[in-house]
């Protein structure tokens, strides 16, 4: 049995590391939808025609109300396997500090081979909703609920703590693709992969209505207050994910994006809906990827704006799939790292120096689309090591090959992963060894550092009389702000989290006004048992963050750092054509823009917007706009982090090159690292300066260039082109199995329609004035 203790993400998680929404409000006379819009966070999609509550869960600032004692989010990942039942420690719903955490997100429910979002089948072995804990203090059932297990108790306990707020997140690493059953096995279903994507790359509309559909039911029944998406990964570079997925995942590389895309726009409009009907705004979240390698595979994270929130996955950035020793979730770059190097990083001067797998790397790569607010960093709760080091600094970025790979890991070269007692929590491999990681909680990895074999041990099948090899030392290295411990006897080195590296962290998240951190996962965290003299599991860390936390300034609500014109119109910016896999650098999309205003853009017409610092600023293009980078945040190399946010852009339409009502245009876009959606965009008409609809931010109203007055009573849904006169249809007609993009015109019982976003199976006239088509008059 596969024991999925690092379901997610598991040992080969990094394998290959090298815009129209409401923006003011509805009018004075829809008051109750005014008053809901005050609270939408900056930047988050809304459902159109829906009166979404999100003042259930934000402020007027849109900021989210966790308590009083809670400014920054403190995220928790709660497995359901550690249950006792297997002889190894226990972790309960008892054991979660309560009072420390914001959100708890329970690890994992899955994709069924029906496509709807399941954690098994009834039963009293099931941990999520039948098992019981006869005679464990706090693990009484709470009879008011019709199901038992896990779920019960995260209930009982919110009851007595009602700001905390729990997710059920679904797949991981290991069941991504497919799903674990009853007897352990694992079963191949194509999870993600099938449900929202075709074989042939196409979107899989109807798996994903079914999986959207089902997870609201879920939420509703097991009284979640949302859901959160770990789907690793729908990314197009070959070979990335679980090895058990890649005869699924390959296959359907280029239409990856796009599935995943949809499947989030689907979740939060059903989300939306739901919670409108109930009276509460439901969450959604994704658990990121933090290697630039994955994301360069990812376009530019489309799907930003459909979430309250992302929680970025900034650990298992080194580890056993390959040689180069280095720390698991180091803050910060230090312009030695021995991966980045040896793949040419720093001497490629199209990098500019910037080292991309550090924590900070990863967040300001998602700050440049998302409030600060909106991005959690994630910490891990656990090591990463290696065996039989020879080189670098007490083993730092040092060199540990290996050829005895884990079986089903897709690898012929790997890492020498540690084992053994430095593996206490590994995972099994196809048949059924040890994969060598060095993977440990926390309390044991203090207990190596202490010299102390606990009387756990023989719960893993350690002899009671095991001594240790060697010295665990500590190190740190303030740079990177990483401990690790180094056993020079053994040529150990397991990376580790402490009470220094966590509060430098959580110094980090209050100073940049980050929304707050994920943890991954709580049952490594550490207490002292001095009866014992051991370490044992409990909330030293999750405390420290707390007090970090409890009493910071609130966090950045805003995407832009700089002020932005109030008034918006409504051009679209769409960025596509990305090259697939490997072939994505340097990466070399198209931009188009299109003008869904009444008025022609002049030649010449100005366009600003800001992209991410995560990459260097060089950006370019190749069709003749002069796209150049006019002002920027940061420069040079990003050892000890990076000093600022946006680059900020100019592009203009070639002095020959008007755009009228309805039409578009595009550009060759050019940069080398890769980023998320380039936003806070601005155009200026006729010497007046304007925001974007697509930015989707609070407190800003559409209007018509010139005229300062809005087309619309809801901007979600700006009319881009003038009603034709009615005569013959001369758009194609509707097919019901055809897939438009955004634009598309069509005609359909002697009308023109235009969809506002990519749709399928939607019949025009039957999606209603807030649907996906846009009634353009008789024809």
């Amino acid at each position: 049995m596969l024991s999925r203790n690092r379901a997610r993400p598991a040992l080969f998680a990094a394998a290959a590391t090298v815009a129209g929404l409401v923006l003011a409000g509805l009018p004075a006379t829809a008051s109750h939808a005014a008053d809901q819009e005050s609270c939408r966070p900056d930047g988050l999609y809304k459902t159109p025609g829906v009166d979404v509550p999100y003042c259930s869960v934000y402020d007027a600032e849109g900021r989210e109300k966790m308590g009083a004692d809670h400014q920054r989010r403190v995220i928790g990942y709660f497995t359901g396997w550690r249950t006792g039942k297997d002889g190894t420690p226990a972790y309960l719903a008892p054991d979660i500090p309560w009072d420390k955490v914001t959100h708890l997100n329970y690890a994992f429910a899955h994709v069924d081979g029906s496509n709807k979002l399941s954690v098994g089948a009834d039963g009293p072995t099931n941990p999520a909703t039948g098992m019981t804990w006869p005679g464990v203090t706090g693990a009484e059932m709470d009879p008011g609920f019709s199901y038992k297990g896990h779920f019960n108790l995260l209930n009982k306990f919110k009851k007595q703590h009602p700001n905390v707020k729990t997710l059920i997140s679904v797949g991981g690493w290991a069941e991504t693709g497919g799903y674990f059953a009853a007897d352990g096995t694992r079963v191949n279903s194509g999870g993600f992969y099938s449900m929202a994507t075709n074989a042939d790359g196409s979107v899989n509309q109807a798996g994903i209505d079914t999986f959207a559909t089902s997870a609201v039911d879920f939420i509703r029944k097991y009284g979640f207050n949302g859901v959160d998406i770990d789907y690793e990964y729908p990314t197009t570079m070959k070979d990335a994910g679980n090895p058990l997925d890649w005869s699924l995942s390959n296959a359907r590389r280029a239409g990856l994006v796009k599935g995943y895309a949809v499947l989030m726009k689907t979740l939060r409009e059903k989300l939306d809906r739901a919670g409108a009907a109930d009276g509460k705004h439901y969450l959604l979240s994704v658990a990121a990827p933090s290697s630039g390698y994955l994301l360069r595979g990812m376009e530019t994270f489309q799907v930003q704006k459909y979430l309250d929130y992302v929680n970025i996955m900034s650990y298992d950035l080194h580890g056993a799939w390959n040689e180069y020793v280095g720390p698991n979730a180091s803050l910060f770059d230090d312009g030695k790292d021995a991966e980045l190097a040896a793949a040419g990083v720093y001497s490629a001067s199209q990098y500019g120096g910037i080292g991309y797998l550090n924590t900070d790397w990863a967040y300001h790569y998602f700050r440049g689309s998302m409030p600060a607010g909106r991005i959690n960093i994630g910490l891990p709760y656990y090591t990463r090591g290696f065996k039989n080091v020879t080189g670098g600094t007490d083993g730092l970025w040092g060199r540990a090959p290996s050829t005895n790979c884990p079986a089903g890991s897709g690898l012929t070269k790997c890492g020498d992963g540690a084992t053994g007692i430095d593996n206490l929590w590994h995972d099994l491999d196809t048949n059924g060894k040890e994969s060598p990681a060095g993977s440990n909680p926390m309390w044991h990895a203090k207990n190596l550092e202490k010299g102390v074999v606990g009387d756990y041990v023989t719960r893993y099948g350690f002899p009671a009389d095991t001594k240790l090899t060697g010295t665990y030392a500590r190190k740190y290295d303030s740079t990177l702000v990483a401990p690790w411990l180094w056993n020079a006897e053994k040529k150990v080195f397991l990376s580790t989290e402490d009470e220094q590296s966590v509060n430098a962290k959580a110094d980090y998240v209050v100073r940049n006004g980050i929304g707050g951190t994920m943890v991954w996962e709580l049952a490594g965290d550490y207490r002292w048992n001095a009866a014992k003299g051991q370490y044992e599991p409990g909330s030293t860390l999750t405390t420290a963050m707390y007090e970090k936390f409890k009493s910071a300034a609130p966090y950045g609500a805003k995407v832009s750092n700089k002020a932005m014109p109030t008034k918006a119109v409504d051009i679209g910016v769409e960025f596509g054509e990305f090259k697939l896999g490997d072939s994505n650098y340097p990466i070399t999309p198209k931009v188009k823009i299109t003008n869904r205003t009444k008025s022609a853009l002049p030649g010449g017409t100005e366009f600003q917007f800001d992209y991410a610092t995560a990459a260097p600023g060089n950006a370019s293009d190749q069709s003749g706009f002069g796209t150049k980078v006019i002002s920027s945040d940061h420069t040079g190399s990003n050892v000890g982090g990076l000093k600022g946010d946006f680059h900020r852009v100019s592009l203009k339409l070639p002095s020959w090159q008007a755009l009228a009502p309805g039409a578009s245009v595009e550009l060759s876009f050019n940069y080398y690292l890769p980023v998320s959606t380039p936003w806070n965009w601005t155009v200026n008409i006729n010497g007046t300066t304007y925001a974007l609809a697509g930015d989707l931010a609070r407190g800003t109203t559409l209007v018509e260039p010139g005229s300062g007055t809005g087309p619309s009573p809801d901007p979600t849904n700006p009319t881009p082109t003038p009603t034709p006169t009615p005569g013959t249809c001369t758009a194609p007609g509707w097919n019901s199995t055809t897939e438009y993009g955004g634009n598309s015109q069509v005609s359909h019982k002697g009308h023109s329609w235009r969809a506002k976003w990519w749709t399928k199976g939607e019949e025009p006239g039957t999606t209603g004035e807030w649907g996906v088509w846009q009634d353009l008059g008789a024809c």
